[in-house]
């Protein structure tokens, strides 16, 4: 039964789909798959979202539909847009819980692929499928990476996650599990005994605050809260959780709904988070309390010191900058104090190998996200996801791991000239 044919029906077709063009960051054919939602043609439609992004059951429940196609639909002039994503839903996974994953003959290749995150997940299928053996590897016990261990169960169901762990348990894929790159195995090991290295670990080392006191017991980074939340009682907690991403609405919301007093601050205004719009308002349903244009100084036993600032544009570049105001002291009670504020990828795991930092210290690479080596690593490591973009939405770890997969493809198959 199709639940949303109505919404379906509402969808123009166009020749030119800004929806799928400019909005959606792994080109969803939208109105390909409307087009067979209306004929009934759901199985269909599945394989085809399936085969372009692997992880659409997942990126059509927790996308920014508002910043991606629903924002980009011909029809919000009128202001009615189409809920494409409702549609992907519905879709997306029925086609996952019944997919069996096969691929043609072994091509003889072999490719290691580190972090059991969305982008590890789709460049896995996607390589698997055209012939490869793939070895997984993940710190974690379980596969999943963020969608796992970051969104809370009320997000994202986990069932999405053992989904995918039963996809991939076929013959030539191997999960090395509880297995760190970088101290259990290295990453030019990995590098000389594969035809191809793919990396997309996540952005799980959570930047300092630099404050006097953050050291204290009362002081959890959030990221290490969403792993656990059961080993934290926070039942009638006051519980301050500082940061404006999505992280820090996964860690508030999360928190709010286990019973703790939750107020989040932000040294900008709304209007700045780069949290989800949706996930902001959902914030405050659950009974989060939001405080702007503080940032926090130190941190005391059972309180934290906030000062008040400002937004400040730079005359020349006209870039916004945040400057704290002196003189503004105010000191807030609080039992737990949660950073959201930043997180980056561990490059630790490149240990051993001269790997060519950029710019911005990160690490150097080509268009498909080919990694520069100074030594003997063999050029054939790969990053995507985190690793390569810093924290972003799981669709744009999706869309990277599609290039780093053109790219080991180019490589290791080349098109004969």
């Amino acid at each position: 039964m199709m639940k949303h044919i109505d919404e379906a029906q509402r969808c123009l077709l166009c020749k030119k789909p800004f929806c799928s063009l400019k909005g959606c960051p792994v080109h969803t054919p939208v109105p390909d798959c409307i087009r067979l939602y209306r004929e009934g043609r759901l199985e269909e439609a599945g394989r085809i979202l399936f085969e372009n992004n692997p992880l659409s059951a997942v990126t059509s429940q927790v996308c920014d539909w508002r910043q991606f196609c629903y924002g980009h639909c011909v029809l919000n002039v009128k202001g009615v847009p189409v809920r494409w994503y409702l549609m992907e839903q519905e879709i997306s996974e029925a086609y996952l819980f019944s997919c069996e994953l096969s691929r043609n003959e072994s091509n003889g290749r072999k490719v290691a692929v580190v972090g059991a995150g969305p982008a590890g997940i789709a460049a896995a299928i996607w390589l698997y499928r055209e012939g490869a053996d793939i070895d997984i590897y993940d710190a974690n016990p379980r596969m999943g990476g963020v969608l796992r261990y970051g969104i809370p169960p009320f997000r994202l169901d986990k069932k999405y996650c053992d989904a995918y762990e039963r996809i991939l348990d076929v013959p030539g894929i191997r999960f090395f599990a509880s297995t760190e790159v970088g101290k259990d195995v290295s990453l030019s090991e990995l590098a000389h005994s594969h035809d191809a290295v793919f990396i997309a670990a996540g952005a799980e080392k959570p930047a300092a605050l630099r404050i006097p006191g953050e050291e204290k017991p009362n002081v959890v980074e959030a990221l290490h809260y969403l792993k656990n939340p059961a080993g934290y009682a926070l039942e009638g907690k006051k519980v301050i959780v500082i940061g404006g991403g999505n992280v820090a609405m996964d860690a508030c919301r999360t928190a709010a709904r286990n019973g703790a007093d939750v107020r989040v601050f932000y040294r900008k205004t709304f209007e700045n988070m780069p949290a989800n719009p949706l996930e902001v308002e959902e914030a405050r349903h659950d009974g989060v309390q939001f405080r702007v244009f503080l940032a926090p100084v130190e941190v005391r036993d059972g309180s934290v010191v906030f000062r008040d600032c400002e937004n400040v544009t730079d005359p020349v570049t006209g870039k916004i900058a945040t400057r704290i105001i002196d003189g503004t002291d105010q000191e807030v009670p609080c039992d737990i104090l949660m950073p959201a504020i930043s997180e980056k990828p561990d490059f630790g795991l490149l240990g051993g190998t001269a790997w060519k930092p950029n710019q911005w210290r990160w690490p150097e690479t080509d268009e498909n996200g080919r990694l520069s080596f100074e030594d003997d690593t063999p050029a054939n490591v790969f990053i995507a996801g985190d690793f390569l973009l810093g924290p972003k939405t799981v669709v744009e770890a999706v869309e990277s791991a599609r290039l780093a997969v053109a790219g080991i493809r180019a490589l290791l198959m080349p098109s004969p000239q």
